[in-house]
This record gives C-alpha cells, sequence and structure tokens, in this order.
C-alpha cells in the first residue's frame, strides 16, 4: 500500500475577498474529491485572497499507482476553468 500527498499553489487573480476565495476553492475540491475519490482539504494561505494551497491524499495498492492518479489531478486543476490558476504542484510518496 502507498500514499501519495499532491500540494496544489493556486493563485486567485481576481479575488478581494474571504467568502470570494471560498467560492473559487469549494467547487475545485468538491469537483477533485468526486471526480478523483480523493481527500482534499486547503493547508495554507487561508488568510491570503490571491494565494491558496491545496493537499490532496491518495491511497492505493502500490507508489507507481498513486502517483499517476495524483499527476492525473493536477493535470486536470491545471485545465479548470475557473478563478483559480495553478501556479506549481509537488507530489510525495509517503509509503
Amino acid at each position: 500500500m502507498a500514499v501519495g500527498l499532491l500540494t496544489l499553489e493556486l493563485y486567485l487573480p481576481m479575488n478581494d475577498s474571504l467568502k470570494g476565495k471560498r467560492s473559487i476553492l469549494k467547487p475545485l475540491i468538491a469537483r477533485i474529491c468526486h471526480d478523483f475519490n480523493v481527500s482534499v482539504c486547503e493547508a495554507e494561505a487561508q488568510d491570503v485572497l490571491t494565494r491558496a494551497v491545496i493537499e490532496v491524499a491518495c491511497v492505493s495498492q502500490n507508489a507507481a499507482l498513486a502517483h499517476r492518479h495524483l499527476q492525473d489531478v493536477a493535470h486536470r486543476v491545471e485545465r479548470w476553468h475557473g478563478d483559480a490558476q495553478l501556479i506549481d504542484y509537488r507530489i510525495e510518496m509517503l509509503g
């Protein structure tokens, strides 16, 4: 069994309030959870209006499958047509 952790750094250029940030992130997080069956949370920069850091956790049979699954998540977020732009991402394998 392998556990993978994907860290997504997002830029929210048009946001000017915490309520606006939540309205941008909530549908994105819901879509990721629904489409990929992973756990997602906002991890850092909760008080920063134009930046968000999202963590995505995945458990799989082996490290290669978990890594590929998390890459698919990152590529989907990169193509997201909302108000969030992917700045960077990194994948860590925990087991």
